[in-house]
């Protein structure tokens, strides 16, 4: 029979095994208080993949003794859930608890998510929900308002190392049987390449060890190939990470505005979607103090257009440090939001009779376009009002 993977023989059966997220398992934190009273409220999990969220599901479960049901959200709905809750109230008579994990539930729609709330009342299931998504934008409220939302962070480098090194060196569990030779530069490669994800990290490791038991640096590369930068064009990292560029070519970084877009571009976004961002940009933040930005990014998008990946990424970098580096001014979108909200307020004004178009005698009948001074003939000087009698010397700029 077939070994299981190494991330899954190494799963800490307990918190005093579990890495990282220390805001949850250290003494008086909410998992720690719950493992201590026996008793546990339905969780939503909020984290990038590889930080222990079913991992600490099973050890609650374990904890509480209760019976550990595992579903997935993009194979399983309301009809297994009744055979789930009949199992759970069956349970109950007994006095065990019943813990519904449900991986991915962000992909059940709203009333699949809605056939939960009267199990959550009664209190015959106890929901641990995972999700790498923002749960504010992907589950319904009304099943939030009775979750306790618990936020799992990337594990940092400290956190990794640990995780590898005690695989190496256990013999039960990991690879220790194998006397790999590993030094701490090749530990620390591998630990930088899982970007927080123990199960990367550990399944790294683990093809490393099939190429050679000596894991040089090439070893590693070679086990690691490409690894997937964390950014999912969908979801809140999308939204993250093009905010944080837009917002340091505001501050007018280019070091770390160049960093943000490359996170971009090598996570696998489009670059239209980019240079879309940029023509933005251009207007919004830079404007009229240099009007050669949105030149700039326009002929980014062209350039986009034009040529495709990879050859567009340097259009995008010459783009975006060339914005970073402008002389900014955000007084056309200000003026224009100004503007807007009159226009929603004043909506009912109607054109001056001097401003409006006149291209039947009934209309010049009436007094359009009568008194209009038309600029050229005033060498532009005119004196004219050009607003609405009501927003009259009404100044946006």
């Amino acid at each position: 029979m077939k070994s299981s993977p190494l991330a899954d023989r190494l799963r800490p059966q307990s918190l005093a095994e579990f890495a990282g997220q220390t805001h949850l398992t250290a003494p008086g934190k909410l998992l720690a208080a719950a493992q201590a009273s026996g008793e546990l409220p339905s969780l939503i999990m909020w984290g990038p993949p590889g930080t222990g969220k079913t991992t600490l599901a099973l050890i609650l479960a374990k904890t509480i003794q209760a019976e550990f049901v595992r579903f997935s959200a993009v194979t399983e709905g309301v009809k297994d859930l009744r055979r789930v809750i009949d199992l759970a109230r069956s349970n109950r008579l007994l006095g065990r608890a019943t813990i519904l994990f449900i991986d991915e539930i962000h992909r059940w729609n709203k009333a699949q998510q809605d056939a939960l709330l009267p199990h959550l009342e009664t209190g015959d299931i106890i929901l641990i929900g995972a999700t790498t998504e923002n749960p504010s934008f992907e589950i319904r409220g009304a099943l939030l308002s009775r979750c306790r939302v618990l936020v799992l962070n990337p594990l940092s480098k400290d956190d990794l190392l640990g995780v590898l090194r005690r695989a190496v060196s256990d013999s039960e569990r990991g690879l220790g049987g194998l006397n790999l030779k590993i030094d701490e530069d090749n530990l620390n490669l591998i630990a930088n390449l899982s970007a927080g994800d123990a199960r990367t990290a550990l399944n790294i490791l683990e093809s490393a060890s099939f190429l050679a038991k000596d894991i040089s640096r090439e070893v590693v590369l070679e086990a690691a190939q490409k690894t997937a930068l964390r950014h999912d064009k969908t979801g809140e990292s999308h939204y993250n990470i093009i905010s944080a560029l837009h917002k340091t070519m505001r501050g007018s970084d280019a070091n770390a505005s160049l960093y943000w877009l490359a996170r971009l571009l090598e996570g696998g976004e489009d670059p239209l979607y980019v240079a879309r961002r940029l023509v933005r940009f251009a207007s919004e933040d830079i404007g009229l103090a240099n009007s050669r930005a949105l030149e700039q990014a326009v002929a980014a998008y062209q350039a986009c257009q034009f040529l495709g990946l990879p050859e567009c990424k340097v259009h995008l970098a010459q783009a975006v440090v060339y914005m970073a580096k402008c002389v900014k001014s955000n007084k056309l979108y200000t003026a224009y939001e100004a503007a807007a909200r009159d226009a929603e307020a004043t909506g009912e004004l109607g054109v001056p009779l001097h401003l409006r178009n006149a291209p039947t005698k009934l209309m010049k009948d009436l007094g359009y376009h009568a008194g209009y001074k038309y600029s050229p003939d005033f060498d532009y000087q005119e004196e004219q009002e050009y607003f609405p009698p009501e927003l009259k010397g009404k100044k946006y700029l």
